[in-house]
Formats: structure tokens, C-alpha cells, sequence
């Protein structure tokens, strides 16, 4: 009012609250005028929720982004000392037998090795490289594989209701798995004496622009009902912050994973909450007019093959321990530390009549020539360069879309020895089918 006075004009904003409790934005201007010869103040007050609302998802995905620059670096050289122990650990396992009993201690820690694996994907949706690997997914099994690990061993029941015509989406299955494993994981915590949570999945169309960052179209819609003791309204703006809890025990991490997760699949979660009553979080999800592929599953054994392969890679001990993975399955192994010496050493073969059969290529060297680069300047040498790119990065863009980039295969760091050999096997295969059919 003072300043309505002094100066003639003001503008001010103000939260105005409701007889429920609720507090609403509003940003009003005064104005000072006079009628008859008297002073009046002339008031406007317009709602800016939706503005509020707008600028609150700005500053979470700018904390989500400065936090990530850390957390990439640090789980980058994580996976690199997974690879490097699972590594070695498969190797000792391979030369016993699976009835010793140091085999199975073996067998053990690398089921926690890979458990650790986790972390690091936790860590990198934080990160700028933690884009999904998208392929079409029917969601309704990966919800309930998810929900299902998530409580064994717990006293809450989960009861689903799930659309028989439910549309498939193009999603991440280990980040939507998390996604959905950290919710339930709250859920179950928000209960301590048992209940049920409901967990609905429909297909929604969103015809209108509203004051969350929906755009039109279509989305499948996967809402987890609690009814346990509710969030505080006036912690509804910082629960998806990162290490935001009122938790005694937890990192902070759940929901700010979840939140980061369903932004970069170009989705929206959101949250409805009681106290006393429960709490509904619903996430929504572009649909996909792609069909599922139907995918052949089973449990994969060690490959053998022949070849002359090409390691690129400036850490050591990746080095070491994968030539000796390499060497152990058949194959010749040659080493580079970057990309200069991986074209050189490229180059040689190929003038000494004994081209090399695959070129596996880290996709991040510090200071030195990385995977991109590299097969770019590999592709003028011999356009039938095949490459795989390897990366501690496991959710970076790249890996999820490898062939735009002359790649023929990926290996996401830490990798299963099984996994690589069947890889290495099948580009390799693929590249003799090639050269055949050209005779």
C-alpha cells in the first residue's frame, strides 16, 4: 500500500490462501487514481499457478542437471572397475569346475557385481548421457516382474487392473522397471502395519494443454495407489528433488531417478496425495504405433570363435583383462590406448595382408581420440570397418542408436562375458555371411 502511495504504481506477488488450507500464486498490480477528488487504489490480481507450476519443473530438471555432470563422471569409472573385476572373477570361474566350492563363491560375487550395476544406472539417469535405450515394450509384465521383486518378503499385497487393449510404448525396460520398483518400494514403506496398492494401467488421450508440460496425443497411463499415511502438501514441490527424504533410512535418490527416468522417455509423473488417506503417483508415457517384438529368451553360454580383433581402450586394466577374455574364447587380440593408434595399427593390417575381423572401441578416451571420431576416420580406410563401441556410459544416447554411427554392435560396461562373446560372434558371422554373398 506504501508503495501504491509513493510511487503511484506497485507490483507484488502473494500467495492468497483458501479456506482449505491451499495456498494460490497470484501477482497483482495497484494503482493509484483518484475520482471526485479522491484517492482510490485500483487492484488487479491475476492466478499464475500454471506459471508457478512451469518454472518449479524448470529448477528440478536444472538440479537434476548439475548433480548429473558428477554422478555421470563418477559411475563412468565405476563400470570400469566393474568390467575390470567381473572380468577377471569370470575368467577364474571358467578354469573350475561347477561342482568346487570356490566355483560357487565365484559365481556369487559376480551376482553382486552385477547387483552393483544397478548403482551405476541409478546414477547415470542423473547424468547427461542417461538417455533410454528404447525398444517397443508391452509395459503390463514389466510392471509386475518389477512390483513383484519389489515385495518379496513384505506384508502389502499389489492388485492390478490392467487394459486388455493396453498400447505399447517406447521405453527403457530396466529404467521403467526402476521407475516402477522405486514407487512401489515408497508405497510399501508408507504402509508399515500391510494393505493393498493398486496399480491401474490405461490408455488416456490428452486433447487440451493444462498447466502440467503435457503435450497432445496419446499416452498410457500407470497410476500406484497407496493408502498409506500421505505426503505433506508442503512437501509436494521437493519430493522428486535429489536426497530430498523424511526418511530416516533412504538416499533421496527414488523419486528424483523416477522423475529424471519418465522426463527423458518425454513422459510426466505426477503426484496426489492425502494425509492419513494415501498417495496415487501416475506416470504417463507416449504410446507407440510399433508392434512388440516377440523375443526368444533362455539363459546364454560362452561362444567361441576365430578372428583378429582390434581393442581399443586407454585404461589398462580393461585392456589386460578383456585381451585375456578375448584370447581365452579364440580370438587374436591387438591393443590400442586411443583412436590415433587404433587407425595406425588399423592401417598396418591392412597393408600386411591380415586385416583385423572386428575393432572393439571405447566410446570415451580422455584426451585422445574416442569411438565416434575414430570410426568416422576407420569407415574412409575400409567402409567394411566393423566396430563395436564399448562405454562405461552404459545409457549413453550413442549406445541406444549405434548404427547411425557406423557401429555394428554395443557393449555397455560392465559387460557379462557371455554377453560379449555372443556379440563378438554374431558381427563377426554377419561380416563372413556378407563377404560370401559378394563372391
Amino acid at each position: 500500500m506504501k508503495d501504491v502511495f509513493t510511487k503511484g504504481r506497485t507490483t507484488a506477488e502473494a500467495n492468497l490462501l483458501s479456506k482449505d488450507g491451499g495456498k494460490t500464486p497470484y501477482f497483482g498490480t495497484g494503482i493509484l487514481t483518484t475520482i471526485n477528488n479522491k484517492p482510490y487504489i485500483v487492484g488487479v490480481g491475476i492466478d499464475i499457478s500454471e506459471q508457478k507450476k512451469m518454472e518449479e519443473e524448470l529448477i528440478k530438471a536444472q538440479k537434476l542437471d548439475s548433480i548429473g555432470l558428477l554422478a555421470g563422471g563418477i559411475a563412468h569409472d565405476f563400470n570400469n572397475i566393474l568390467t575390470a573385476v567381473l572380468g577377471n572373477i569370470s575368467l577364474s570361474r571358467f578354469s573350475l569346475k561347477p561342482e568346487d566350492d570356490i566355483y560357487n563363491k565365484l559365481s556369487e560375487a559376480e551376482s553382486g557385481l552385477l547387483k552393483a550395476q544397478a548403482l551405476t544406472r541409478q546414477l547415470l539417469t542423473f547424468s547427461k548421457g542417461g538417455e533410454p535405450m528404447k525398444k517397443t515394450l508391452s509395459l503390463g509384465h514389466v510392471i509386475k516382474e518389477a512390483t513383484d521383486f519389489a515385495l518379496r518378503g513384505s506384508n502389502v499385497k499389489c492388485v492390478y487392473t490392467i487394459a486388455e487393449d493396453l498400447r505399447s510404448v517406447e521405453a527403457d525396460e530396466g529404467q521403467i522397471s526402476q521407475v516402477i520398483h522405486n514407487l512401489i518400494i515408497n508405497a510399501d514403506q508408507a504402509m508399515p502395519q500391510g494393505g493393498n496398492i493398486t496399480i491401474r494401467c490405461d490408455n488416456v488421450t490428452i486433447d487440451t494443454e493444462d498447466s502440467l508440460p503435457y503435450k497432445k496425443g496419446d499416452y498410457l497411463r500407470v497410476s500406484i495407489e497407496d493408502i498409506g499415511i500421505g505426503i505433506p502438501r508442503e512437501h509436494f514441490q521437493k519430493i522428486f528433488d535429489p536426497y530430498f527424504t523424511t526418511k530416516q533410512k533412504g538416499s533421496g535418490l527414488g523419486l528424483s531417478t523416477a522423475y529424471s527416468i519418465i522426463k527423458r522417455h518425454d513422459g510426466v509423473i505426477t503426484v496426489d496425495s492425502t494425509l492419513g488417506i494415501g498417495t496415487t503417483f501416475h506416470i504417463y508415457l507416449p504410446v507407440s504405433e510399433r508392434e512388440v517384438a516377440t523375443e526368444i529368451t533362455g539363459e546364454k553360454v560362452l561362444v567361441s570363435g576365430k578372428g583378429k580383433i582390434l581393442l581399443v581402450d586407454d585404461e589398462v586394466m580393461i585392456r589386460k583383462v578383456t585381451g585375456e577374455i578375448l584370447c581365452y574364447i579364440g580370438y587374436k587380440v591387438e591393443f590400442a590406448a586411443d583412436g590415433l593408434e587404433a587407425i595406425d595399427l588399423y592401417k598396418r593390417g591392412m597393408e600386411e595382408g591380415k586385416p583385423f575381423d572386428l575393432v572393439i572401441m571405447d566410446l570415451t578416451i580422455p584426451g585422445g581420440m574416442g569411438g565416434v571420431e575414430t570410426i568416422k576416420e576407420l569407415q574412409r580406410l575400409d567402409p567394411d570397418v566393423m566396430a563395436i563401441v564399448s562405454s562405461g556410459y552404459s545409457d549413453d544416447p550413442i549406445l541406444s542408436d549405434y548404427e547411425k554411427y557406423g557401429f555394428k554392435g554395443v557393449a555397455a560396461k560392465p559387460y557379462k562375458v557371455t554377453e560379449l562373446s555372443h556379440i563378438i560372434y554374431d558381427v563377426i558371422t554377419n561380416k563372413r555371411r556378407g563377404d560370401i554373398s559378394n563372391q
